[in-house]
C-alpha cells in the first residue's frame, strides 16, 4: 500500500469468478467514485484476489477495469495472500461447488478503509451504498 501513499485506500477481498457478492460491491465502490467526482482522484479501490489460481494479473485487470479503470486487483502467491489477509484480520476458504461453477470461495464481504497517512480507519460492511460510501469516504479526504 506504500505506492498509494496520500490517497484513501478501499481495500476489498474478493475474486473474479464470485458469482454475485464481488461484482455488487465492486459496483457500489464505482458508484462511490462517481459521486466523489473530482475526489475521487484521491482515492484508491484495490482489490486482492482470493483465488490466485484463477485470478492471474491479466484476468484481475480486465475484471478490475469493467468497474473502473482506476481500480487496481492484486494477487500472489497463496502464502502472500494469506499473509496480507491475516493483517487485515480477514478470513477467506475455498468450497466445494458444483460441476458447473467448480469451487467457490467464502470470504469477508467488507472494505477496509485506509487513511491517507496508511492507517486502517473503518470497515464498510458488505451493502453499504455507493452514496453512502462516497459520505464516508469525504471524512478521510
Amino acid at each position: 500500500l506504500e505506492s498509494f501513499r496520500g490517497k484513501v485506500v478501499l481495500i476489498y477481498f474478493g475474486y473474479t469468478f464470485c458469482p454475485d457478492i464481488c461484482p455488487a460491491s465492486l459496483a457500489e465502490l464505482a458508484d462511490a467514485m462517481e459521486v466523489l467526482g473530482d475526489g475521487a482522484d484521491d482515492v484508491q479501490v484495490v482489490m486482492v484476489s482470493v483465488d490466485p489460481a484463477r485470478d492471474t494479473p491479466e484476468v484481475l485487470g480486465e475484471y478490475m477495469d469493467y468497474f473502473n479503470p482506476t481500480f487496481v486487483g492484486l494477487t500472489g502467491s497463496d502464502s502472500e495472500i494469506a499473509a496480507v489477509a491475516d493483517s487485515y484480520g480477514v478470513f477467506y476458504e475455498a468450497q466445494e461447488g458444483t460441476a458447473a461453477t467448480g469451487y467457490l470461495v467464502d470470504h469477508l464481504a467488507s472494505v477496509i478503509v485506509i487513511d491517507r497517512d496508511g492507517r486502517w480507519v473503518e470497515v464498510l460492511s458488505y451493502g453499504t451504498t455507493g452514496e453512502q460510501i462516497a459520505g464516508d469516504v469525504e471524512q478521510w479526504l
